[in-house]
C-alpha cells in the first residue's frame, strides 16, 4: 500500500545493507581506537544509524538529538531549533554525526558548530544520502552513503508529514502528495 506513494526507487534494500556495510567497514577503521561517540540525528537517521553501528566493529557510544529546521513544512525555515539535546558531555570525544540526508545544510552547520563550541575533540559526519544541489551552507559529510537528485525523498527513516518513514528502500515520493 505504501508503494502507490512512491514515483520510483532510488536505493533498494540491497544497496542500502551494502552502502552500509562499506561505510561501516571504513569508519571501523576510522575510529578503531578512539571509542566515538555517535550522535544520531532524530527521527530521520535512526534506521541509518541502526544498522551502521552494527556495521562497525569499535568500542563505540550512541546518543541523540532531535534538532529541526523544518517542524512539518515542506521547506526549511532557516530557524534552527534543538528539540533534545545530548545526555552526556562531548568535551574531549571524538564525534561521528550520523545523519539521514544532507539538504540545505542549515541544521547541520548549527550542529557542527555548537558541538566544536563545546569542545569535541574532533566532529566527523556520516549521511546516508547527500543533496549537494540544494546546499545553501558550506559543509560537507566526510562520508557519504549515496548521491541523490533534488528530488523528495522518503522511507528507511526519512519521511513526508512523518509518515513513510518504515519503507525499507529510498524512493522518491509522487509530486501529486505535496503540490
Amino acid at each position: 500500500m505504501l508503494d502507490n506513494y512512491i514515483a520510483e526507487v532510488l536505493v533498494s534494500p540491497e544497496e542500502l545493507k551494502e552502502t552500509i556495510q562499506k561505510l561501516g567497514e571504513k569508519l571501523t577503521v576510522e575510529y578503531q581506537d578512539k571509542n566515538p561517540l555517535v550522535i544520531c540525528i532524530l527521527k530521520g537517521a535512526i534506521f541509518f544509524m541502526t544498522d551502521l553501528v552494527r556495521a562497525m566493529n569499535c568500542d563505540l557510544e550512541v546518543d541523540f538529538m532531535d534538532v529541526s529546521s523544518y517542524g512539518d513544512a515542506f521547506e526549511s525555515s532557516g530557524q534552527v531549533r534543538i528539540l533534545k539535546d545530548l545526555d552526556q558531555s562531548v568535551k574531549d570525544r571524538h564525534i561521528l554525526i550520523v545523519e539521514d540526508i544532507i539538504d540545505t545544510g542549515r541544521t547541520l552547520a548549527y550542529i557542527v558548530e555548537l558541538l566544536k563550541h563545546r569542545q569535541a575533540a574532533s566532529v566527523k559526519i556520516v549521511t546516508l544520502l547527500d543533496k549537494p544541489e540544494r546546499r545553501v551552507m558550506a559543509i560537507e559529510a566526510d562520508y557519504v552513503g549515496v548521491e541523490v537528485p533534488n528530488k523528495f525523498v522518503v522511507g528507511y527513516g526519512l519521511d513526508y508529514k512523518q509518515g513513510l518513514r518504515n519503507l525499507p528502500y529510498i524512493g522518491v515520493l509522487k509530486p501529486e502528495m505535496y503540490e
